[in-house]
């Protein structure tokens, strides 16, 4: 059974960092058969794609969005079943839920965006929340 868990969400200040982890079981993940994205979800708000990473099927690429290009980073672990999202000069907008969510097709990640409806298996989240 695929399962994704995210980790690594906390409490910080404006301006802090954190870095967070997505471990993947039950497969294994290799970029050329997958897509993988950070999302999160603010109260209130729709989830919303901030980074992805694929290769193979639609190239190589990793995509960030506007609001996070520059101070976050994200890239895979040593073991190839973890990816990591670095986060710094944090502000009180990033403050959400972060979900990272693969899609099995390894469609979803694109040079314009994120297509979040081709991701398919999501992990519970992980509470980011950064006060001022």
């Amino acid at each position: 059974q695929e399962q994704l868990v995210e980790s690594g969400g906390g409490l910080v200040q404006s301006g802090g960092s954190l870095r967070l982890s997505c471990t993947v079981s039950g497969f294994t993940l290799e970029l050329k058969y997958y897509a993988i994205g950070w999302f999160r979800q603010a109260p209130g708000k729709e989830r919303e794609g901030v980074v992805c990473m694929s290769s193979g099927v639609t190239g190589d690429r990793t995509f960030y969005g506007d609001s996070v290009k520059g101070r976050f980073t994200s890239t895979r672990g040593d073991a190839k079943n973890t990816v990591y999202l670095q986060m710094n000069s944090l502000k009180p907008e990033d403050t959400a839920v972060y979900y990272c969510a693969v899609a099995d097709s390894g469609y979803g990640c694109y040079d314009r965006g994120i297509n979040k409806a081709e991701f398919d298996v999501w992990g519970q989240g992980t509470q980011v929340t950064v006060s001022s």
